[in-house]
């Protein structure tokens, strides 16, 4: 039994073919960059033969070093009744530049029938050839036998004789395939085993998760022999994906004991899982085993009582051994627990005024039932707890603002924004436009607070979100508005709720300049105390 795993991604060529997923060529050099530094140590680019971003990539690839991982092109097996050294796809998988050539052919005897309507005689003539020819150009040769299990199910005798010409001809390693994914876990470790007793060759596996059982029958097949495994990070592909990597590798580290990457390679699994999610714009959810946002969080106060005396008691592994941290939310269900653990977190002294903490949790009760929802909104929570504890400088407080939206027959919307706000008792009032209502009032604010925090230049509003709390309600309805900033640096998120969208997005707004001026000590002296400071003031 093998007491390491070797990783074979394949997020650039398999995960690429899940829906709404399409990568730049860029995007496949930034992503592959951060797969070598994980660790893993095969990175299947894609299929230099079908198109020509994947040729492109190769070409790119061809001068780039990587410290842990083979580059890895994707083909096919010769087409039917013609020569492997005629064939164009093997010929383009040789001329690509790629260690390692990864081609696929059929197990299942429905298949070879039916798909590629020919003999079975010729289809091992296929396996056999294009393996050979691959070899004979120095190629590291990993055959994927496609359907396997299927076809093993079908005809197993069949099944076995493809991946044995695969072997006699030369395969470094033969990867069965669950194309289908409709195996179970039983099933696979019976068949794995079968094979391990009928051939030499290493051998890997390639799971789909059509029964949610991707990672499942990864792991199974491990632990029956398997030396390899292959999938995509965060689980992306067709249909309903690859075996989840994110979770496979520290499944098998953590919990079987087997070698895969380094401790400290384990430790940006979290943070390359979403960088890959961030190039691929799709979302992550925040369920994800391991590296989603709510992996190791806990919201009952019962929970969150428990982990303060030992982690364990609700946390299977350590989140920092996979880049992942514990996170308490607060909210309706929040318990006391809860609240001194985010005081532990903001370095506040809650014990010594257990009365306030009492009216803090009541107040946030209070907050949510409203709409408020600061498990999602960590930033204003900071905010209500410092203000509740330590009170906060008043950065600038609120006289009036007006909004003018414009739309002429010739031209588009134009929104306008008149704020009056006192900043260290002085009245600033201004106006600014923007592309949107939301636009204008930000572009307004910071014209009147910019020349006492030069500092919120820096801040960015990078994310809207609008959702409507009462439907019934219909355009009357209350709405809860919930907006990411950053600068460049860290993220924050704050939230706003009113059954005025325009003044739910205000609160947002102003807890976000508020969060990146008080909370993190960003304030800049004003150009008062900077003009005494460099003795421009006349006394």
């Amino acid at each position: 039994m093998p007491t390491s795993v070797k990783i074979f991604d394949t997020t650039l060529r398999d995960g690429t073919q899940g829906e709404g997923i399409s990568l730049s060529v860029e995007d496949k050099i930034k992503i592959a960059r951060k797969l070598d530094e994980l660790g893993v140590h095969y990175i299947e680019g894609g299929w230099p033969g079908s198109n020509s971003k994947d040729i492109e990539f190769f070409e790119r690839a061809r001068d780039m070093k990587f410290t842990n991982a083979k580059i890895t092109a994707f083909g096919s097996t010769r087409r039917k009744d013609s020569l492997a050294a005629d064939d164009i796809n093997l010929n383009r998988l040789v001329e690509s530049g790629a260690q390692v050539a990864t081609i696929f052919g059929k197990s299942w005897d429905f298949h070879v029938t039916t798909a590629i309507q020919t003999t079975l005689e010729e289809n091992l003539a296929m396996i056999y050839d294009s393996v050979l020819y691959l070899k004979s150009n120095g190629l590291e040769v990993i055959y994927d036998a496609e359907h396997f299990f299927d076809g093993y199910k079908n005809n197993p005798e069949y099944a076995l004789q493809t991946i044995t010409k695969a072997q006699d001809a030369g395969a470094d390693w033969i990867v069965l395939c669950d194309t289908n994914g409709g195996s179970l876990p039983s099933e696979v470790t019976s068949i794995v085993t079968t094979v391990k007793q009928h051939i030499t060759t290493p051998v890997g596996i390639h799971a789909h998760n059509d029964c949610e059982l991707g990672v499942a029958n990864s792991l199974a097949a491990v632990q029956a022999g398997a030396g390899q495994v292959q999938g995509t990070i965060n689980g992306y592909g067709e249909r309903c994906g690859n075996a989840n990597l994110s979770s496979i590798i520290p499944n098998l580290q953590l919990k079987l004991g087997y070698h895969v990457i380094s401790e400290d390679q384990l430790k940006t699994l979290t943070p390359v899982s979403r960088y890959i999610s961030e190039i691929a714009n799709m979302h992550m959810p925040v369920n994800q085993p391991y590296v989603g946002n709510a992996a190791f969080a806990h919201k009952g106060g019962i929970h969150v009582s428990a982990i303060l005396k030992d982690a364990s008691t609700y946390e299977h592994t350590k989140p920092e051994l996979v880049g992942n941290k514990q996170r308490v939310l607060v909210s309706e269900l929040a318990g006391q627990s809860n609240v001194l653990v985010k005081a532990q977190e903001l370095n506040l002294d809650f014990n010594k005024d257990p009365q306030k903490t009492k009216e803090v949790i009541e107040r946030i009760k209070d907050l949510e039932h409203q709409g408020y929802q600061f498990e999602g909104a960590d930033a204003t929570l900071e905010l209500l707890l410092r203000e509740a504890f330590e009170g906060l400088e008043e950065i600038f407080t609120l006289e009036s603002f007006k909004m003018l939206v414009e739309k002429s027959a010739h031209h588009s919307v134009v929104s306008e924004a008149i704020v009056k706000v006192k900043v260290h008792g002085e009245t600033i009032y201004t106006a600014a436009e923007g592309n949107g209502p939301v636009n204008a009032l930000d572009n307004a604010l910071r014209k009147a607070i910019i020349q006492y925090y030069p500092d919120i230049k820096n801040v960015h509003l990078s994310d809207y979100k609008v959702r409507v709390l009462d439907e019934k309600g219909a355009t009357a309805g209350k709405v809860r508005v919930l907006m990411e900033s950053t600068d460049f640096k860290t993220t924050w998120n704050t939230l706003g709720v009113s059954s005025n969208i325009i003044e739910a997005s205000w609160y947002a707004l102003v807890d976000s300049l508020r969060y990146a001026l008080i909370s993190r000590q960003r304030i800049e002296p004003t150009i008062k105390e900077t003009n005494e400071q460099l003795g421009l003031v006349n006394h």
